[in-house]
Order: C-alpha cells, then sequence, then structure tokens
C-alpha cells in the first residue's frame, strides 16, 4: 500500500517511515502541509499519516485541500493534540481516524490497515433511504417529499448512519461528528439526540429506523 507520511519532525518522520516501509507500506514523506498538497496532486495514495501541527500550512488545511476529491486517501491525523475539539475539527474536515501522541507503533499499523481494508465508494450527494432523502448541499432532509424540521446536529447524525448503513457508531463516535467545536458537550446529551431525531422521524412516518444494538451503539440497518 502506498502512503504519505506528513510529519514536521525530522527525527520522528525518518523513525516513523522505516517502520512502516517494514511493515510493508511504500511510504514518501513530507515536512509541512505545502509539501504534503504537492505530493498528493502528483501522486496516488491510499492512506495518509497527518500530523495536526505543520509549517507553512496546517493539518487541518490539507484536509480540507482533499475534501472535494471524489477519490481520496483515507486519513489518519497523529497528533500530540489530545483535546476532544481538536479530534472534532479534524474528523469534521475530513479525517478518517485520529490517534494521539504518544502512540504505540503497532496500533499505527493496525490501525491503518483497518482504514484499508474500508471500501472506497463514492456517495452520491443525495442519500436516500425508502421515502428519507438528505441533501447536505441544501442542509435539508424529507420524507415523501415533506421536510423534515432537524437541528444542525440531528442533521449530521441522520447523514452519518446513512452514509455507514449497517454499522454501528458509539456515543463517543457520534459526539466526535456531529458537537462541532463545543467541547463541553458530554456524550451523554447523545442519548437525547437520538431521542429526539428518533420523534421526528416516527411523526414523519418512519418508525425504528434507527436501531440500537447494545454494546455497540446506533445505526440504520
Amino acid at each position: 500500500m502506498k502512503l504519505l507520511l506528513v510529519e514536521d519532525s525530522e527525527r520522528l518522520r525518518q523513525t516513523l517511515q522505516r517502520g512502516l516501509q517494514g511493515a510493508g507500506f511504500t511510504v514518501d514523506a513530507a515536512g509541512d502541509g505545502v509539501e504534503a498538497c504537492a505530493f498528493l496532486g502528483s501522486y496516488d495514495y491510499e492512506l495518509v499519516v497527518l500530523d495536526l501541527m505543520l509549517p507553512r500550512l496546517d493539518g487541518i488545511g490539507v484536509l480540507r485541500s482533499l475534501s472535494s476529491a471524489g477519490q481520496r486517501p483515507r486519513v489518519l491525523v497523529l497528533s500530540a493534540r489530545d483535546q476532544v475539539a481538536d479530534r472534532i475539527e479534524a474528523l469534521n474536515a475530513g479525517a478518517d481516524d485520529y490517534l494521539v501522541k504518544p502512540f504505540a507503533f503497532d496500533e499505527l499499523v493496525a490501525r491503518l490497515h483497518a482504514l484499508a481494508r474500508r471500501p472506497q465508494e463514492a456517495q452520491p450527494l443525495i442519500l436516500s433511504h425508502g421515502a428519507l432523502a438528505w441533501d447536505p448541499r441544501s442542509h435539508s432532509a424529507s420524507v415523501n417529499g415533506q421536510p423534515l424540521s432537524l437541528t444542525p446536529r440531528e442533521f449530521a447524525m441522520l447523514g452519518l448512519l446513512l452514509r455507514h448503513r449497517g454499522r454501528a457508531f458509539s456515543r463517543l463516535e457520534i459526539l466526535e461528528r456531529t458537537a462541532g467545536s463545543d467541547s463541553e458537550v458530554s456524550d451523554r446529551s447523545v442519548e437525547v439526540l437520538v431521542f429526539g431525531l428518533r420523534r421526528k422521524l416516527d411523526a414523519a412516518g418512519l418508525p425504528g429506523l434507527i436501531e440500537t444494538r447494545r454494546g455497540a451503539g446506533y445505526l440504520i440497518p
């Protein structure tokens, strides 16, 4: 698998490059965000390991440069920033996973292999499931053509579950993908979020659309 490593610390970059090559990856390495974008514009990668605190262009800027790509590499953010708000910002900008420094190298490799196993499918602009339609361009959802009045977090959660039908998301995962930059929101608030979204879907004629899998989380099957 071809991988781009983006890390400004030369010592860590060289250590990781050797280790990842030893683990079977083909690795290019960049020391800043501008160099990373040049690599990404010139070569095809399956995976990117991305630091956030980079010179010239930070990791969030690199993520945003990838956001409009149809076929884009999976991105694992590897950062010393360990606050929930940092993880949320990166995930909202397009990261697929987030690992905090210091880290175990074996875990990094395992996460990269897990990302590589995810199917890389182009998602339709409008997601639908039966009578339900979800449109990120107009930030609207409807059932049988009738609009659903959703809060921003309800809209984000509905889109998350529709994009990944059949996969259960834990409360923490849902929080990270729906809470924006509000780090004070508790993962317990996800229960309130799910309750409100279910109530609106029930009223629109879609009872039981969101299921709860004990020990796993919430999903749309």
